[in-house]
C-alpha cells in the first residue's frame, strides 16, 4: 500500500533534473566536492536531485545506459568510494533537505541530504529532543546513518542506527527497473530485512536512501516529544592539554593506561561516566601538546564527574596539564563542538588517511610503546599524524550483535591513526607513517584490528581499503568480517533481494553471495 508520503516523495519536484556536464558552470563545485582531497572523481555527469521521483528517474537512465553510478549527501566519505574514476553518474541529494513530524508513522521524517547539525537544529527547536549522531554539524545524514552513526551522545543513547524506525529506498530489480520501497522495523513488515541492513551496513551497498524516519525503540505514544531522547539541558565541555616536553616514556604510557582503564571501567550502560564522553589526542611529539576533549550531559553532576575522569587520567602521570571548562547550552554546542577540531581553517583543502579500529579493552603495554615510539620518531615528518582515543560503548552496548547490523557490541574505545597533509608530494610519507603505525598496534592479528581479546573490527563509516589489501591485512580474516562480522552473510542476503543487479557497488560494498 502506498501511503501519502510515498506517493507525494515520488511525485514531487520537477520531471527532470537534468544533467550536469563538465560544460557546466557547476560541474566543478559538484563533482569536486568532498572532504578527503586525496581523491578525485571525474563523472560524465552530476544529477542534482531534489526529490525521490527524480532519484528514481536517475537512477533509472543510469541503469538503461549502464553506467556506474555513485551517491553522495554530506561528502564525507574518507575513501575513494564515492570519488571514484570508474563513477559515470553522480547523484548527488544534498539538496534534498528537511525534518518533519510524520503522524502517520508517530516518527520523524528526515530527509538524506539534510546535515546532522540541521537534524539538531530542527528536533530541538521544534520537539526539544534530539538524536545521538554524529559529532561534525556538517555530515550529511544520508551517507552517516547507513553505518550506524555514533557522536558525542552514543554513551547515553546509543547509535543513531538504534532510532531508526524506517527507511525510504531507491532499489533496481533484477529486471533492472528503478523504484522506492519503505521499509520499516516492525516485525510483520515484509521488507524489514531490508530496514535492518540500513542499521549498519555502510552506504552504497543496497541503494540510494532519500528518507528515515527516527522513533526510539522503547518509546511509547503519538506525542513527538516523547519519540526521542530529551536534548540535554546543558553541556559541559572541557579542554585538558599536556606538554610533551613534561612528558617522558613511563608518563606516556602511564597516560595512556589510565584513560583506556577508565574506559574499562566506565563501559558499561549503568557506570558512573555512561554520561560523560572524551576523545585522547595523542599528536606527534613534534606538535608539542597532547590533548583531551570532551563533554558531560548530567546537569549538576557534570562537574563532578569530569573533575573524576580527569584525575583518573593524571593519576601517578607527574606531569602538570592545562585545564579549561565551559558550560553552554546543547544547541549553541551541537552546532559548533570544538571549532579547533571541526572548523579548522584550510582543512577542507586537506588530503587524509584514516584507519580506525574498535577496542575491547585498552591498548598493551606493548602497543602502547609502539604508539610511542610512532609518535616521537624523528626520521620522518608528519606534522598532521595523530593517533585519537575515544570513549565508547555504554548504551551502545545494551544491543544484541544481531539486532542491527552494528556488529561491535562490547567495546569500550574506538581508535584512529590519523595522518594529513596540504601538499600531494607529502602524500608518500605520510601513507608511509600511518600504515606502519597502525600495522605495528595490531601486528600480533596479521596488521589489523581482528575481532578477539582487545579488538573488534573496524567502523565501516571510517572506509579503510587498506583492509582488503593484502600487503596491509596480512591476518587471512577477510575485509567484511572486520566490519559486519557474523552479520555479512545476512547483509549478503539482502544484497541479493534487493540489488540482484549490483547496481550499487564500490570497493567496500557488500558482495553478492
Amino acid at each position: 500500500m502506498t501511503t501519502r508520503l510515498e506517493s507525494e516523495s515520488q511525485h514531487a519536484g520537477p520531471a527532470d533534473p537534468g544533467r550536469i556536464g563538465p560544460d557546466d558552470p557547476r560541474y566543478a563545485d559538484l563533482a569536486h566536492r568532498g572532504f578527503n582531497r586525496r581523491f578525485r572523481g571525474a563523472p560524465d555527469y552530476v544529477r542534482l536531485v531534489r526529490s525521490t521521483g527524480q532519484v528514481v528517474q536517475a537512477v533509472q537512465e543510469a541503469v538503461q545506459e549502464d553506467l556506474r553510478v555513485a551517491v553522495r549527501s554530506g561528502g564525507h566519505c574518507l575513501e575513494g568510494l564515492v570519488a571514484d574514476p570508474a563513477v559515470r553518474v553522480l547523484i548527488d541529494t544534498s539538496l534534498m533537505k528537511g525534518v518533519s513530524y510524520d503522524p502517520e508513522r508517530a516518527a520523524f521524517a528526515v530527509e538524506c541530504g539534510t546535515t546532522v547539525g540541521e537534524v539538531y537544529r530542527e528536533l530541538f527547536l521544534g520537539w526539544g529532543v534530539t538524536l545521538p549522531a554524529g559529532e561534525s554539524p556538517d555530515i550529511g545524514m544520508g551517507g552517516h546513518v547507513l553505518g550506524g552513526a555514533f557522536g558525542f551522545l552514543c554513551r547515553e543513547h546509543g547509535l543513531a542506527a538504534d532510532h531508526l524506525y524506517a527507511v525510504e529506498v531507491v532499489v533496481v530489480d533484477e529486471a533492472g527497473r528503478a523504484r522506492s520501497v519503505v521499509a520499516t522495523r516492525e516485525p510483520s513488515d515484509p521488507n524489514r530485512e531490508l530496514w535492518w541492513a540500513h542499521t549498519g551496513g555502510g552506504g552504497g551497498n543496497f541503494g540510494i536512501v532519500t528518507r528515515y524516519w527516527f522513533r526510539s525503540p522503547d518509546a511509547r505514544g503519538t506525542d513527538p516529544a516523547a519519540l526521542l531522547p530529551r536534548a540535554p539541558g546543558s553541556v559541559l565541555t572541557f579542554r585538558v592539554g599536556w606538554s610533551w616536553e613534561d612528558l617522558d616514556e613511563r608518563a606516556f604510557a602511564r597516560l595512556v593506561r589510565n584513560h583506556g582503564e577508565w574506559c574499562e571501567r566506565n563501559g558499561g550502560p549503568d557506570a558512573p561516566g555512561a554520561r560523560l564522553f572524551s576523545i585522547l589526542f595523542l599528536h606527534r611529539r613534534q606538535s608539542g601538546t597532547i590533548a583531551l576533549r570532551g563533554l558531560s550531559t548530567a546537569g549538576e553532576e557534570a562537574a563532578r564527574l569530569c573533575d573524576e575522569h580527569l584525575a583518573a587520567l593524571n593519576q601517578a602521570v607527574g606531569a602538570p596539564c592545562t585545564r579549561q571548562l565551559e558550560t553552554s547550552s546543547w544547541l549553541r554546542f551541537a552546532l559548533n563542538p570544538f571549532p579547533e577540531l571541526f572548523r579548522v581553517p584550510g582543512a577542507e583543502n586537506a588530503s587524509f588517511k584514516i584507519k580506525d579500529a574498535f577496542l575491547r579493552r585498552r591498548f598493551t603495554d606493548r602497543q602502547i610503546q609502539v604508539a610511542h615510539h610512532h609518535l616521537t620518531r624523528t626520521d620522518v615528518d608528519v606534522p598532521g599524524g595523530m593517533l585519537g582515543l575515544a570513549t565508547y560503548g555504554g548504551k551502545v552496548n545494551t544491543v544484541a550483535p544481531d539486532a542491527t547490523a552494528s556488529a561491535q557490541r562490547d567495546s569500550i574505545l574506538t581508535t584512529a591513526c590519523n595522518a594529513g597533509w596540504m601538499d600531494p608530494r607529502d602524500e608518500e610519507r605520510n601513507l608511509g607513517w600511518v600504515r606502519a603505525l597502525y600495522w605495528e598496534l595490531f601486528a600480533d592479528s596479521g596488521g589489523v584490528p581482528a575481532p578477539g581479546e582487545v579488538a573488534d573490527g573496524a567502523f565501516i563509516n571510517h572506509p579503510d581499503a587498506d583492509l582488503a589489501d593484502p600487503r596491509w591485512n596480512t591476518s587471512g580474516i577477510p575485509w567484511h568480517t572486520l566490519y559486519y562480522k557474523g552479520n555479512y552473510p545476512r547483509l549478503q542476503r539482502v544484497k541479493a533481494r534487493w540489488d540482484p543487479r549490483d547496481v550499487f557497488r564500490h570497493p567496500l560494498s557488500i558482495r553478492l553471495p
